[in-house]
């Protein structure tokens, strides 16, 4: 019998050719209609305009009240808009200029005299184009200046002198720095779900229609000057703390972030103490610092050993924008400690965990021990300085460590949590060469101190045999037999002694993590009276993707997604709720909404969203959201119901089983098996 694939002489080994590849189908950007001069989103709303406005005789008692504005400005080549809300009544004042119409510009300087205004990003742009319609400018020069700050980058002081116009100095409040991280005014007020997410309706440079201006003036008011005033509301505490810290040392902090009050606060003083100008240093790019090894960090292991060689003989180089990274032989060090493998950079320690459960049984305890003001303490302990302050720098910032302990101790938190801002402010400000702190050998010196004391630390439990499964910049999560609790806690004292460190210990019933910055931890319960720990969930400590603020400020760190997925897993692990129970309870629209940023915009079905946008997923709900300009999919949004306005009433088609898949794969990412 012969081989069907037989060809002449030799066997045709040849494997068959593979079936074609199905062509993906070509992405076709949306037709944008959004463009088209009869695109007037919203004109009934807008022209009704159903808002309650100041009376003249209002907005003296309101001045007497000491009434908090909003202030925000849109600015058109023919039409210039500033609007105020009072943060007390809700009330309005606004003032518009056109061709064919101008504003009481005595009556807008008042205004503008006697409240304080809150804005977002006025400092860079609010207050400089407020200046120039005090002065008269037309809406073209206006406008004008605004593309010469927004588009060209051009310092607000540069433009106003380009146009020969006075700067105002008005009691004002900016938000922009006093909120975390980086975000626009828009995802900040998805973050904090604010009632409407909506993008500038027009193009910046369209020459406005009647019926534009009306929608433009309605976008204004029910936009961003409600967005802001959300902002503000979840700030309020942390603008408190700048008023009693600002009042103190007689500086205005209200618009200042943490690094920039801790800058203000400890050059002020350095500089009185010094009876001169801090300096900002001049630092060359090319510089290079060597680290140096306190006399307390020493190992055992040959390996760490090793690293330390490593680490002592590497060269920290300053770049070309005034920052030190990590050189490239410690960047691609491994540090095998037993289980656990570590890693340093600039940012701190960190272990390398993927998708890990760990539990407290009978054997097991899990305990959290975390160094107390870790930072601030390696910099006292080593009596560290930046060399062009001086010493003096040193007696100011042990002031300001001790006066935190002391308002601590004695349950002032106003005090204790304004100077807290001051004391770790002031170390993202030493890498930053801008400022008067900037000191990139001190930097170097406090974060790889922080990690190689740490890793003497993993290294002396791993050697007495009890393990370190998780270790993150301040504090590792060790797994101790029960039995051997005592040597544990010798261990760590030791190590407390040696290098003048404290920590601060927190039980865990469960770690579940994806990686080190991804984790649900379940707090073990302490009872107080009788000094005991009990096998009680007492909460949960989160991080990245499974954190669940309480508070709204700390929900300005990142876009929800899908929250009430990570509540069904918390649930979950510390009650026993099943995953279905909570999603399907729950009737918070909020809870299943997802926010992102979408790059030239975003369309779902000819309708334009905005860049800064906000979904639910829906049941039976066709087709996906696509970019603007290339009609590309949106990442994750099959089957997504644009939510750019909240409802009033839950919705009847919100796709309960998706969610609970998710929330069923987040158990599956952080390691949770269920128990036989």
């Amino acid at each position: 019998m012969s081989r069907a694939d037989i060809a002449g002489f030799f066997w045709d080994d040849t494997p068959p050719p593979s079936p074609p590849k199905a062509e993906k189908p070509r992405c076709v950007a949306p037709e944008p209609t959004w463009e088209r001069p009869d695109y007037l989103p919203g004109l009934a709303e807008a022209v009704a305009f159903r808002v309650p406005q100041f009376e003249d005789w209002e907005l003296a008692i309101a001045q007497a009240k000491r009434e908090r504005f909003i202030c925000d400005i849109e600015c058109y080549v023919n039409y210039f808009l500033v609007a105020f809300r009072s943060l007390t009544s809700s009330k309005l004042i606004y003032f518009e200029k056109t061709a064919n119409h101008d504003f009481n510009r005595e009556k807008l300087e008042w205004v503008v005299n006697n409240f304080c205004h809150v804005t977002f990003n006025g400092i860079n742009y609010d207050m400089a184009i407020l200046a120039m319609a005090l002065a008269g400018k037309t809406t073209q020069e206006m406008k004008r200046a605004t593309n010469e700050i927004i588009v060209n980058g051009m310092r607000p002081a540069d433009v106003l002198r380009m146009f020969k116009v006075k700067p105002i100095k008005p009691n004002h409040i900016d938000l922009i720095e006093v909120a975390p991280l980086r975000a626009s005014l828009k995802i900040y007020g998805g973050r904090l779900h604010v009632n409407r997410m909506q993008d500038l309706p027009f193009h910046p440079e369209t020459t406005l229609s009647p019926e534009q201006i009306a929608i433009v003036r309605w976008y204004c008011v029910n936009g961003d000057i409600p967005a802001t005033a959300v902002l503000h509301e979840s700030l309020k505490e942390q603008i408190t703390l700048r008023e009693a810290l600002g009042a103190e040392y007689k500086l205005d902090l209200r618009s200042k972030s943490d690094a920039q009050i801790a800058e203000a606060v400890i050059g002020a003083e350095v500089e009185k103490l010094n009876g001169r100008r801090a300096p900002r240093p001049e630092i060359e790019p090319g510089t290079v610092y060597k680290y140096k090894v306190p006399s307390f960090i020493r190992y055992e292991s040959q390996l760490m050993k090793w690293a330390l060689e490593i680490v002592r003989n590497a060269n920290f180089t300053v770049s070309e924008d005034g920052n030190v990274g990590m050189p490239e032989g410690l960047k691609k060090l491994e540090l095998r400690l037993a289980g656990g493998v570590y890693r340093m950079g600039i940012g701190g320690l960190h272990s390398s965990e993927k998708c890990t459960a760990h539990y407290a049984d009978e054997k097991t305890i899990l305990i959290d021990r975390d160094v107390t003001s870790y930072y601030p303490y390696i910099i006292l302990n080593q009596g560290l300085y930046p060399q062009h302050l001086g010493k003096n720098f040193l007696k100011v910032y042990k002031r300001l460590v001790d006066r935190r302990l002391d308002a601590k101790r004695s349950g002032n938190k106003v005090v204790a949590d304004s100077l807290k801002i001051t004391i770790n402010g002031s170390f993202g400000k030493l890498g930053s060469k801008w400022s008067v702190l900037y000191a990139p050998d001190l930097l170097i010196q406090v974060t790889i101190t922080g990690q190689l004391a740490l890793l003497m630390l993993i290294e002396r439990l791993e050697m007495a045999g009890i393990p370190v499964v998780s270790a993150n910049t301040d504090g590792i999560v060790i797994k101790c037999p029960r039995d051997r609790e005592a040597d544990c806690n010798a261990i760590v004292k030791q190590w407390e002694l040696e290098t003048a460190f404290e920590t601060e210990a927190t039980q865990y019933l469960a770690l579940f993590s994806r990686d080190v910055n991804n984790y649900i931890a379940v707090k073990q319960k302490f009872d107080k009276a009788t000094g005991q720990w009990l096998n009680k969930p007492d909460g949960c400590k989160t991080k990245g993707a499974y954190s669940s603020p309480e508070k709204a400020a700390d929900r300005l760190h990142k876009n929800p997604t899908n929250e009430v997925c990570v509540d069904a897993v918390i649930e979950f692990l510390t009650k026993g709720t099943p995953i279905t129970t909570t999603v399907r309870t729950c009737h918070d629209i909020r809870k299943f909404a997802l926010v992102r940023t979408v790059t030239g915009g975003a369309v779902k079905n000819g309708h334009f969203l905005g860049k800064s946008i906000r979904w639910y997923y829906a049941a039976g709900e066709a087709g996906e959201i696509v970019y603007a300009k290339s009609g590309k999919k949106v990442p994750r949004s099959d089957g997504a119901m644009p939510l750019m306005d909240l409802p009033a009433t839950f919705p009847a088609d919100v796709d309960y089983q998706r969610y609970e898949a998710e929330a069923h794969r987040m158990l599956e990412d952080i390691g949770f098996t269920p128990k036989k």
